[in-house]
């Protein structure tokens, strides 16, 4: 995983360049980034030892939460067909069979690509068939143009191009249909871009609900947590910070469970909350990874 390692303060040495002494705040008096450094260090180091027990199960418990929107979805489909149907035919004014078919398609989809993936096979195939259900769906329910579906699913979109970063990792050629790129370029430009696209869903966050004193702070420290994430400083905690706003913003924001059977947001709620796992999967393959070479962290290891 790149991330930075206790660069411990540093000394100038006991000597000037002209064999003199050297002076004693020089030498003994880190500068305030170092000292920050060396405090960020010791925090990264707190959180490796107490992630060390679910460390090996990271890689599975990610790929398991990107995907878990996916079977989610397949599971409402089969359930609310005939609802489904209903409203791509009256609202969306999709004939019928073509309704039929689109939903077919969708549930089938989801549900192999999204058992390919946690079985870690074929997962370039995989991922292209659910980046293709996002897209199809957003036709054809009409959400293209709904902000926070679109800035929602470009969240999912960057976990599921984790995972492909991920699959690179294990195998020795160019998938088929691929642009040809050293597989070390493929991995750094996909973890780049699924770093981008994770923090995109706290910009919807920032934009929806109500301005209280306690949200402000929370978008303060989750914005400078997705700058991080960004240009890869100190990702890997920057990326945890993340992971618990989210989890504890889902769990008290999107509590479908809490919800009568009938209430007509028990189903937004539901959905909300299954996509906000996913991409909290995607910030987990973020932390088992790293942010890849285009980073901050990776630079420092070079200088």
């Amino acid at each position: 995983m790149a991330q930075i390692r206790g660069t411990a303060g540093y000394h100038l040495g006991s000597q000037n360049n002209f064999g003199g002494p050297s002076r004693p705040d020089a030498t003994n008096d880190p500068s305030p980034l170092e000292a920050i450094r060396q405090q960020t260090s010791k925090i990264e180091d707190w959180l490796d030892s107490i992630s060390d027990p679910v460390k090996p199960y990271l890689p599975a418990i990610g790929r398991f939460l990107i995907v878990v929107t996916f079977l989610e979805d397949a599971l409402r489909i089969i359930t609310q067909f005939n609802d489904q149907l209903i409203y791509l035919n009256e609202y969306r004014h999709i004939p019928w069979g073509i309704t039929h078919l689109f939903l077919l398609l969708n549930v089938i989809a989801m549900t192999i690509c999204s058992v390919l993936i946690i079985a870690r096979r074929y997962s370039e195939y995989a991922v292209c068939g659910l980046i293709g259900v996002v897209i199809t769906q957003a036709l054809g329910y009409g959400l293209i143009f709904d902000i926070n579906f679109f800035l929602r699913n470009l969240s999912v979109m960057g976990g599921l191009f984790m995972v492909l970063s991920d699959s690179w990792v294990r195998k020795k050629f160019a998938p088929a249909g691929l642009p040809s790129l050293d597989e070390k370029d493929r991995k750094m430009y996909f973890q780049l871009a699924g770093r981008v696209l994770l923090i995109f869903l706290f910009i919807g966050f920032v934009f929806a609900g109500e301005w209280t004193i306690g949200r402000i702070v929370v978008i303060a420290i989750g914005f400078v947590a997705c700058v991080m994430v960004v240009v890869g400083f100190k990702a890997k905690w920057s990326a945890i910070i993340l992971v618990m706003i989210l989890s504890v913003f889902n769990l008290f924001v999107n509590n479908f469970w809490s919800l009568h059977h009938h209430n007509p947001h028990k189903d937004f709620a539901k959905y909300d909350f299954f996509q906000v796992l996913s991409i909290v999967g995607g910030l987990l393959l973020l932390v088992n990874m790293g942010p890849g070479q285009v980073s901050f962290d990776e630079k420092k290891k070079v200088y």
